[in-house]
C-alpha cells in the first residue's frame, strides 16, 4: 500500500484566514480597549474617595485631641508629627512616615478656613487643573 502524500500548499494557514484574524482580533481590541481604560480611570477616583474619607476621619481625630483642625500653614503633615505649640496631640493619625499623594502622583490641596466647612480638602484629579470631567474632575471637599 503507497501512501499519498498531500502537496505542500495544503499545510498551514493562507494569507487571507491570517489577515482575517488579525481583523477579528483588532475589532475585540478597539471593543474592549475604552471599557478596559475606562475602569482603571474609575478605579483611581474611587481610591481618591477613600484616601480622602481617610483623611477626614484623621483630621476628625487630630480636632478632637487638638481642639481645632491643622492650620493651612501646618498641613496634612501635622497628621503624622506634631505641630509646634500644640498641646495635646495623640498621632500620628495616618499610616507611613509621609503624606501619601493621589492616585494621580500629586498632592491633595487642604485649606483652613474652607470653602464649604472647617476645611478644604480636595484632589483636583488627573490633569491637576481646576474644573474637568471624568477622571480630570476634582474629587473632595470645596473642590468646586
Amino acid at each position: 500500500m503507497t501512501r499519498k502524500t498531500r502537496p505542500a500548499r495544503d499545510s498551514g494557514f493562507t494569507l487571507i484566514e491570517l489577515l482575517v484574524v488579525l481583523v477579528i482580533l483588532g475589532l475585540l481590541a478597539a471593543i474592549a480597549g475604552p471599557r478596559v481604560v475606562g475602569y482603571l480611570g474609575g478605579a483611581k477616583s474611587d481610591a481618591a474617595r477613600i484616601q480622602l474619607a481617610a483623611f477626614e476621619q484623621a483630621l476628625d481625630l487630630y480636632r478632637l485631641d487638638a481642639g481645632r483642625y491643622p492650620t493651612t500653614e501646618e498641613g496634612l503633615g501635622a497628621l503624622l508629627r506634631a505641630p509646634a505649640g500644640v498641646g495635646r496631640w495623640g498621632g500620628p493619625y495616618l499610616d507611613g512616615n509621609t503624606v501619601p499623594a493621589d492616585p494621580w502622583g500629586f498632592a491633595y490641596v487642604y485649606r483652613v478656613p474652607g470653602s464649604e466647612g472647617d476645611y478644604d480638602l480636595f484632589t483636583l484629579g488627573a490633569d491637576n487643573r481646576p474644573g474637568g470631567s471624568g477622571e480630570n474632575e476634582p474629587i473632595g471637599r470645596g473642590a468646586r
